[in-house]
């Protein structure tokens, strides 16, 4: 079985913003593995399904971004599966808009949601697909990772999406080494 939850906050305020892309991811990921976020289950817009001959289970966690990890505690509990079949997608000021950056380990490097997840599972090895959102140093930081992406940051967001849904989409069915290897790009 494969769990792979894209983090981001619920709501229609919250739509499009920085903090929200690994849900963008997700919506992505969803229409390629022909399954959809049709009901919440584990405090998580939750899709289920066969793809690639792979129980894979999508999660959108409703629980606002600094409380993912309650999610997933769920999710693992329900299923008695461990954090080597999870893939968590989010968001990454550190990297500019339009660049994506796989890893198997580290730390939560400030992300809220990440330290949430670390917190609940007590572990920080888990694969992750981190998604740029870029920064403004002029702008505080809660700020800008709740503001919408500009208009001519959406060629890049667009490329970052398709980037990282065929990097979990690929993961269903091959290693995570072979992942990186293919989409961590220079």
């Amino acid at each position: 079985m494969k769990i792979i939850i894209g983090l981001g906050n619920p709501g229609k305020d919250y739509e499009n913003t920085r903090h929200n892309a690994g849900f963008m991811v997700m919506d992505a990921l969803a229409k390629k593995c022909n399954l959809e976020f049709n009901k919440e289950k584990f405090s998580a817009y939750f899709a289920k399904g066969k793809v690639k001959g792979e129980d894979v289970i999508l999660l959108k966690p409703v629980t606002f971004m600094n409380n993912s990890g309650f999610s997933l505690r769920q999710c693992l509990d329900f299923y008695k599966e461990t954090m080597e079949n999870v893939l968590v997608i989010y968001d990454d000021k550190d990297l500019p808009v339009g660049k994506i950056r796989l890893r198997q380990q580290g730390s939560a490097g400030g992300h809220k949601g990440i330290k949430s997840i670390m917190e609940c599972t007590f572990n920080q090895d888990f694969n992750r697909i981190r998604v740029g959102i870029g920064k403004d140093e002029r702008i505080p930081i809660i700020q800008w990772v709740l503001s919408k992406f500009r208009q001519e940051e959406m060629d890049d967001l667009n490329q970052a999406i398709e980037q990282a849904s065929m990097a979990a989409y690929n993961a269903i069915d091959h290693s995570f080494d072979w992942v990186m290897n293919r989409y961590n790009k220079k």
